[in-house]
């Protein structure tokens, strides 16, 4: 399995109306005799596309399609990989990045009952996405994303049950503990280090 290059250099996020238009057009746009396999693989290349070029909001679709294909695919991510071409998955440092991207103020949360709908330039992110924000900024140090992210992880177990992305956020914050306690390591010393190696 190719593994996806690092993430591109950041140029813009463009906000979940944008990104949704043009995926919408490029879909349109596929002749209708072409397999659904290959319908997924031709939509994603053009999304995978505008990410490499630095928009974060095209990275974030990417995002959501490799868990939603993993999914489909009963959590297998070598299958997904077939699918959408080696070197394309959407790895945890593309995750990492792209969610410290994310304005949180910018993010749309409707409540209960709430029949508003979305600025134009708001980010209507699926929940284990916005959980993937909240714990990247927490580490960071932001106290409101801090805060955030326990009152929805109070939340977590009423929906556990009902949401099968909620994987993907505990596999995301497994692996950002896991990279912040590498990075707060102190380094070998080399003086301690036995004589002969």
């Amino acid at each position: 399995m190719a593994i996806a290059p690092s993430p591109p250099p950041f140029v813009t996020i463009s906000a979940t109306m944008r990104v949704d238009a043009l995926v919408s057009d490029w879909r349109s746009e596929l002749a209708p005799e072409l397999s659904s396999e290959e319908k997924e693989r031709r939509l994603y290349e053009r999304a995978w596309a505008a990410y490499r070029e630095g928009d974060y909001g095209f990275g974030l679709w990417c995002w959501h399609e490799c868990d939603r294909l993993t999914n489909a695919l009963g959590g297998r991510v070598r299958e997904a990989t077939r699918v959408l071409g080696p070197g394309r998955y959407v790895g945890f440092s593309h995750r990492a990045a792209l969610a410290a991207r994310i304005p949180i103020d910018r993010i749309y949360r409707p409540r209960k009952g709430d029949m508003s709908t979305p600025r134009p330039d708001a980010f209507v992110l699926p929940h284990y996405q916005v959980l993937c924000v909240y714990a990247v900024r927490a580490h960071e140090g932001d106290r409101r994303a801090r805060a955030l992210l326990e009152i929805s992880l109070g939340e977590l177990e009423d929906r556990r049950r009902a949401d099968p992305y909620l994987v993907h956020f505990e596999t995301f914050r497994t692996l950002l503990d896991r990279s912040a306690a590498t990075a707060a390591a102190p380094p070998a010393d080399p003086a301690a280090r036995s004589p002969g190696r």
